[in-house]
């Protein structure tokens, strides 16, 4: 097991990590369903190999009732009955935003228009931010080797 290279940058800055959560707290008070952003998170955080949000959407996705198949297999949500199709869109919308470098078009109109066939544009708009600050919170615990169960 690798160890810490620095503790959570985001905790070293004054209010960095407060101004991350308020994000959080806006995507929230949205209304966009809590295990829908728990699975995005989960993905996103399994992709990018951070521990700590790995466990932690994990753990988010089942409180707010996402099933322990959902949970298990969310790597594989194509190959499994166990997501509904707002689920599926928003997932491969989280797989595309989250791997923007790896296609020339980063998210095609396909994975795009299959997203706002199921949400709405403020909808979409917290899908968007819960995927920019996963992917903000894994850009800055995966290089530092920030450990899953050490908060």
């Amino acid at each position: 097991m690798s160890t810490e290279r620095m503790p959570n940058p985001a905790m070293l800055i004054p209010g960095a990590m407060e101004a991350l959560m308020d994000v959080n707290k806006a995507i929230a008070a949205t209304g966009l369903d809590g295990k829908l952003l728990a699975l995005t998170h989960l993905r996103a955080s399994q992709i990018n190999g951070c521990g700590p949000c790995v466990a932690g959407g994990a753990g988010q996705a089942r409180r707010n009732g996402a099933s322990a198949e959902q949970v298990d297999t969310v790597a594989a949500w194509r190959e499994t009955p166990w997501f509904n199709d707002s689920e599926r869109a928003a997932l491969a919308l989280t797989e595309a935003v989250t791997r923007l470098a790896d296609n020339a078009d980063p998210v095609p109109d396909q994975v795009w228009d299959m997203a706002a066939k199921h949400f709405d544009h403020k909808e979409l708009a917290a899908l968007l931010l819960n995927i920019a600050i996963t992917n903000t919170f894994n850009r800055i615990n995966a290089p530092t080797r920030q450990q899953a169960g050490k908060w």
